[in-house]
C-alpha cells in the first residue's frame, strides 16, 4: 500500500493496480501548486464531507479519470445526478469493493468502512451535504483509518474493536478540528501508535509547530509523519 500526501486532506493510496483519491482540494491550495491534477489516477475518490476544501477538484478529477465517488448518501448522489459514477455510504455501513460499477468482476482492493466523524457538512452554495465522516479501510494486509475532519470523540474507540489498524491518518491543526494534543488522545483510541498528521498549515488558522508536534507524539511513544506535499510512504 502506498499512500502520497498532495496537501490539506487530500490523500492518494495506492493498493496493488488501484488508485484510491480521498478529498481532492488541489488546484485551490497555493501550497499545492507543483502538483498537475491531470497526472493522477483515481478509480475511486472517497469524500469525507461537502466543504469546498474538501471536493473543489472532484469533478475534475472523476470526468476525465471515470473514478467512482464514495461518500454518504446526500455527496453522493449529489455527483450522481451530474452524470457521474458514485456508491452512496452512511455511519456503520461497509462496503467490499471487488467488482466494477458494470458488474464485472475487477481487481480486489478491500473493504471500506464509513465511520462517524463529529464536524459540519455543506457544499459551497450552502446546500445540505449531509453528516461528515471517516473511513475505515482493510486492503491489501494493511488497514488505515482517515478521520475525517473531526473534533476528537468517543466513536474512535469502537474502531479497534473490530478492525487493527496500521496508520490513522488524523487532523491536527485545531480551530476547525481536533489539535495535536486531542489528535495524541484519538491514536490512543484507534489503538495506533503510527499517525500521519493532515489537515494543517494551509492556511493561517491551522498552522501549526512542527517540531513540537512531532515531539509531543514522540514523548508518549508514538511516530507522528508530516509528509511534503507530493510525497509518499509505503506500508
Amino acid at each position: 500500500m502506498k499512500i502520497t500526501f498532495y496537501g490539506h486532506a487530500c490523500i492518494g493510496i495506492k493498493i496493488n493496480d488501484i488508485h484510491i483519491l480521498v478529498d481532492p482540494f488541489i488546484t485551490g491550495n497555493p501550497k499545492a501548486a507543483h502538483i498537475d491534477i491531470q497526472t493522477i489516477a483515481a478509480d475511486y475518490i472517497l469524500l469525507t464531507h461537502a466543504h469546498q476544501d474538501h471536493i473543489l477538484d472532484v469533478e475534475a478529477i472523476a470526468k476525465r479519470t471515470g473514478a467512482v465517488i464514495v461518500s454518504n448518501y446526500e455527496i453522493a448522489a449529489h455527483f450522481g445526478a451530474k452524470g457521474y459514477h458514485y456508491h452512496p455510504m452512511n455511519h456503520g455501513g461497509s462496503w467490499d469493493f471487488g467488482t466494477s460499477r458494470n458488474g464485472e468482476l475487477a481487481q480486489h482492493f478491500g473493504t471500506v468502512k464509513y465511520v462517524i466523524a463529529h464536524h459540519s457538512s455543506s457544499f459551497p452554495d450552502g446546500s445540505y451535504g449531509g453528516q461528515p465522516g471517516g473511513f475505515v479501510i482493510e486492503g491489501e494486509h494493511k488497514n488505515i483509518y482517515i478521520a475525517g475532519d473531526t473534533a476528537l470523540t468517543m466513536d474512535m474507540k469502537l474502531i479497534p474493536m473490530r478492525t487493527k489498524l496500521d496508520l490513522a491518518i488524523l487532523p491536527i491543526g485545531s480551530n476547525f478540528t481536533m489539535d495535536v494534543d486531542d489528535a495524541i488522545l484519538a491514536s490512543d483510541f484507534v489503538q495506533c501508535d503510527k499517525i500521519l498528521g493532515y489537515h494543517f498549515d494551509t492556511f493561517g488558522y491551522i498552522e501549526i509547530n512542527h517540531e513540537e508536534a512531532k515531539r509531543k507524539f514522540f514523548d508518549r511513544g508514538k511516530d507522528l509523519m508530516l509528509l511534503e506535499i507530493g510525497q509518499s510512504i509505503k506500508l
